[in-house]
């Protein structure tokens, strides 16, 4: 397979002033979920051409894609940048909590990004808590982070302010409207953890009203009455409005719960959930009932949630692997369960939808296999596209033992379509 190495971004130079044959790339051979094998044309920062393989011959870079599937990127709708990568500070042994300098936080939610992004996740919406001692520090660190990413991933703040009502909250609200002229994309919180959590979501509602910005608010979604308070006053907003991880609704008697579902729905408003579990160390663990949600016309998209910190010290932020614990846990088909960490996710962000035609963004991922099942079950070899490039690349090969079989059982090997008989690594 060729190398097609990412170029550094060009910051001055947007998308639609390159010239296309500088940025042409033809992924050729892959396999889509209908079965079909196309070759893919990208220019600038959209698929410009699809046709059947071998026959999109324009001259440019090619990347070899036999054997892959080839599918919409994922996003990751909720990561905690600001916390991610921090687990190592936090045991028995360990020297004491981790850095809280700017430059550190930074750092470890590049690093994160980085990560995410070499799992397929070529956008990414972050929590970052603002407010109390901390104040700005790791919602400016997660925006310049943002800044060194592009090219590479789109990075998106969720401020979030952890008490807004009452005289503890007014600093807190000045606060969040500093942050979104700082440059955090939507307005979130916890209104589960306010003294007042009517009187929060109310605040938060009217601050992102004010802004225009959407708002993505972190709850556990066990209270009845809240969820029905809350999408009253969530129906009215033109902004994109998303709760999660809602886990408490799996708790409710299900008339309960699907009484809420349908309010929700009616609401416009998405659901996030988190099948690897909570994000939050003093959330009890569990997931959304996501298959009572999607009966009712709730729009359920799914995230990672915690990175390798206190909440969870061996959290991977792979979509992938939200997609296969929806699949095999919450019983959805793998189409479905795919569906929430790409298209869905991408709607509850606010992003343009992607398909594998003409016109759409060139935000794509192949993996090696050739039906979905298959590839959210051993999703190992991976190559991410991001606005027409390719930017991150995982390539694993798997080796056995010298053996007495002989081949003559037809034993699967994983070797590159050109091997040569019999397989080989």
């Amino acid at each position: 397979m060729p190398d097609s190495q990412p170029r550094p971004p060009d910051d001055h130079a947007p998308d639609a002033t390159v010239s296309p044959d500088s940025t042409a790339l033809t992924l050729c051979g892959a396999r889509l979920t209908d079965g079909r094998i196309v070759d893919v044309r990208l220019g600038g920062s959209r698929i410009e051409a699809v046709g059947t393989a071998g026959s999109l011959l324009a001259p440019g870079a090619r990347v070899d894609l036999r054997g892959h599937l080839l599918l919409p990127a994922p996003a990751e709708p909720h990561a905690h940048s600001d916390t991610a990568l921090t687990a190592e500070g936090t045991g028995p042994d360990a020297p004491g909590p981790a850095s809280q300098r700017p430059e550190d936080i930074q750092r470890r939610a590049t690093e994160a990004a980085l990560l995410q992004l070499g799992h397929g996740a070529t956008a990414l919406r972050s929590h970052v808590r603002i407010g109390d001692i901390q104040g700005l520090t790791a919602l400016e660190a997660v925006l310049q982070a943002r800044r060194s990413l592009r090219g590479l991933a789109d990075l998106t703040a969720v401020a979030v302010p952890r008490l807004l009502t009452g005289v503890a909250g007014a600093g807190n609200l000045a606060m969040l409207r500093d942050a979104l002229k700082m440059g955090a994309g939507a307005v979130g919180g916890s209104p589960d953890l306010d003294p007042d959590p009517t009187g929060y979501t109310e605040a938060v509602l009217e601050v992102a009203a004010e802004h225009g910005c959407p708002v993505d608010l972190h709850t556990d979604s066990d209270d009845p009455a809240r969820l029905a308070r809350f999408a009253a006053m969530a129906g009215g907003m033109r902004q994109g409005v998303s709760i999660g991880p809602c886990a408490g609704l799996s708790r409710l008697p299900r008339e309960a719960a699907s009484r809420a579902a349908d309010q929700l729905a009616a609401a416009g408003v998405s659901v996030i959930c988190l099948p690897q579990g909570s994000c939050c160390g003093t959330e009890r663990r569990g997931t959304a009932p996501v298959r009572l949600l999607r009966a009712a016309g709730v729009r359920v998209a799914a995230g990672s949630g915690a990175l390798r910190d206190l909440a969870n010290p061996v959290g991977r932020g792979d979509p992938l692997e939200a997609a296969f614990l929806l699949a095999s846990q919450s019983g959805l088909r793998a189409e479905h369960a795919y569906e929430a960490v790409s298209t869905e996710a991408r709607r509850a962000m606010g992003l343009p939808e992607v398909r594998v035609e003409a016109g759409f963004p060139a935000e794509l991922i192949a993996v090696r296999g050739e039906q979905l099942a298959g590839v959210l079950s051993l999703s190992y070899s991976r190559i991410v596209v991001h606005r027409g490039r390719v930017v991150a690349r995982t390539s694993a090969v798997r080796e056995y033992c010298d053996s007495e079989t002989d081949g003559s059982f037809g034993l699967p090997r994983q070797g590159r379509p050109d091997s040569a008989a019999g397989g080989g690594p």
